[in-house]
């Protein structure tokens, strides 16, 4: 079984599809700053004659370790990112889809 459920997710706030955008979103931001550290482990290891840094010591474990999405659900359950309702957007989305 998956820990955390969706229900425990969404609190009985959000649909399926929204979890899944934000989940999305959130596993974009991760793989955005493993990229950052990554390259700027490289950056400092690059022209350095210490043999005992990698480049796995100097990034972060739990964006090394774990995929991204499983980190964004994790980090989404702790409540580190939020989920945000955007009235607006719906709004907006409405108006462009064509009526029956």
């Amino acid at each position: 079984m998956i820990y955390p459920t969706i229900q425990e997710l969404t609190k009985g706030n959000y649909n399926r599809y929204q979890l899944a955008i934000a989940t999305a979103k959130c596993a974009r931001i991760i793989t955005d700053e493993y990229d950052e550290q990554r390259k700027a482990a490289e950056k400092t290891l690059t022209g350095s004659k210490e043999g005992a840094a990698t480049i796995a010591s100097l990034i972060d474990p739990s964006l090394a370790n774990e995929k991204a999405v499983k980190n964004a659900i994790n980090r989404i359950d702790r409540g580190e990112y939020e989920i945000v309702d955007c009235p607006e957007v719906e709004e907006e989305q409405e108006e462009i889809l064509p009526e029956d």
